[in-house]
């Protein structure tokens, strides 16, 4: 396992105040809106539904238990609540959301790593723009992957993973030899950012193969972390202008 400690900022010019900014939002909807997890009416108000995506239509539903069609197993539907306005929103709203406090700490970690040099490099307003972006590609790649591999549609999925996806993506073509201060089993030491994130992403594939294969949601969505670092490395470059937030 390789976990993230820090890296080198010696050439940053800015204070990263959006990265603050996105990190504070994640925590206050986690603590204010979901209630530490405990809202389920909200989080499944706001989660993406890949059904309902692909079919444009809200879903509400009670928390009975089903078979799956396709795999013959069965499982407790959500509590799918209905959704204001249209369900294409949740594709914003479900990335500023998360399952649990681990989650949570985990993504904002990786984004407080890792952001900080994007905004400096790219300008306050682009670097918003395009982790929206790669946030939103991110859960339609889940939608699609889930769709195409025959997993269950009616599951909902919620997290900035998809977005900070796009983040590393952006940093490693930005600062591939940036160094990394990484928790490698139970060594601290430093490497470039190219092995630590191309590590990351190699993980993603591995595991997002065995599970998209295996037509189980596994819990986690690998199909969208794919899908982010895939929007990301297409998107970093249009967004690099070099002008300073």
């Amino acid at each position: 396992m390789l976990i993230p400690l820090g890296d080198d900022n010696s050439d940053r010019l800015t204070r990263p105040f959006l990265t603050y900014a996105i990190i504070a939002a994640n925590v206050l909807v986690f603590v204010l809106f979901q209630g530490c997890g405990a809202n389920q009416k909200f989080t499944y108000a706001f989660s993406t539904v890949p059904q309902e995506i692909l079919s444009g239509q809200d879903q509400v539903t009670s928390g009975e238990v089903l078979k799956d069609e396709q795999s013959g197993e069965s499982f407790r539907m959500p509590d799918l609540e209905k959704t204001p306005l249209s369900v294409y929103i949740t594709l914003f709203t479900s990335m500023f959301m998360h399952a649990g406090l681990m989650h949570l700490l985990g993504n904002m970690l990786f984004l407080f790593i890792f952001g900080d040099n994007l905004e400096d490099r790219m300008g306050r307003f682009k670097f918003l723009i395009f982790y929206l972006l790669c946030g939103a590609l991110a859960s339609l790649a889940h939608v699609f992957s889930s769709s195409m591999f025959h997993q269950n549609l009616m599951i909902p999925s919620l997290g900035a993973s998809g977005a900070i996806s796009g983040v590393l993506a952006g940093y490693l073509v930005l600062f591939p030899r940036k160094r990394v201060r990484v928790l490698i089993v139970r060594f601290i030491t430093e490497v470039p950012a190219i092995a630590a994130i191309g590590l990351w992403f190699l993980f993603q594939v591995i595991n997002g193969l065995g599970v998209l294969g295996s037509g189980s949601g596994g819990g986690v969505a690998y199909g969208a972390h794919i899908g982010g670092f895939l929007a990301g490395l297409v998107l970093v470059k249009l967004f690099d202008s070099g002008v300073r937030a």
